[in-house]
């Protein structure tokens, strides 16, 4: 299975997110998933979003869900609307906290954690409740933890609180792939994983992810090896990086989440095929 994260518009136009998205599908992603105001900072409703994908395109969606911006009211009132619109999956969340300079004016909610909110989402459906059948709950998983056992756990909590699976942070390290198949032997094949793959594109950026983003962990050999490389080399190596990455992670994983950098909708195709070509996804 090929999942495929593609952040929503800063702006109220969704034209080119519709094109990016079509061109996606064709390219054979089986699910797009959509980040909800990722490092808090607004962005079109990754729910809303979903919907109008779901509804235009028939392709499946899987909406974030943070904790960080809705109540209890809120939370819910969003979640009958997705399974009015036909989306089933949902991807729950705590959230990025509000940046410091911002938080005169925007403030944190986190009434639920995660777990809470997966545990929250699957009670809304049974006989005499809300939904007619349940929404299917993923969550997150960072294969970069520096205490691994301490987020197996939380996993193990997560999959008793309602979720059925993850979608890992981006495999950018040898210890990620030896965390991910411990994942898999502690988890079993009831859980399933689809297991990030994000293609680092420069040497800046590989370096902004290993320094700056919190959950990513980038081998110093993949960061020398971007070294004086142009855009276009910058692209091949970070192909050539992803399918390695890929080649590793799949015998511990039921598919993949690809992460779209800078909206590089052609660099993303051409991972989906090379994926393909290498047999290493269907």
């Amino acid at each position: 299975m090929i999942a495929i994260e593609l952040d929503s518009p800063k702006d109220a136009d969704l034209t080119g997110y519709l094109d990016g998205a079509r061109r996606l599908q064709a390219a054979g992603a089986d699910l797009l998933t959509i980040a909800d105001c990722p490092i808090a900072r607004a962005r079109m409703d990754s729910s809303l979003v979903a919907c109008r994908v779901h509804r235009e395109l028939g392709l499946n969606v899987l909406p974030h869900m943070t904790c960080r911006d809705r109540n209890l009211n809120a939370t819910k009132a969003l979640l009958l609307g997705l399974y009015a619109e036909g989306v089933r999956e949902v991807l729950a969340i705590t959230g990025d906290p509000i940046p410091t300079a911002e938080r005169d004016e925007v403030k944190n909610v986190y009434q639920f954690n995660s777990r809470k909110l997966a545990q929250y989402i699957v009670s809304l459906a049974g006989e005499g409740r809300e939904m007619p059948s349940p929404l299917t709950v993923f969550g997150a998983l960072n294969l970069n933890a520096r205490n691994f056992d301490v987020e197996l756990r939380r996993a193990q909590e997560k999959l008793q609180n309602g979720m059925s699976g993850f979608l890992t942070q981006p495999v950018l390290s040898a210890q990620a792939v030896v965390n991910l198949k411990k994942t898999r032997e502690t988890l079993g094949e009831k859980a399933k994983i689809l297991a990030g793959i994000m293609p680092v594109v420069s040497q800046r950026n590989a370096i902004f992810m290993e320094n700056e983003v919190n959950g990513i962990h980038v081998d110093a050999e993949i960061i020398e090896r971007f070294a004086g490389l142009d855009r276009a080399q910058g692209e091949e190596l970070g192909l050539e990086v992803s399918v390695k990455a890929a080649q590793a992670a799949a015998p511990y994983a039921d598919g993949f989440y690809l992460m779209t950098p800078f909206n590089r909708i052609a660099l993303m195709e051409r991972l989906i095929a090379r994926l393909k070509d290498e047999g290493i996804a269907d």
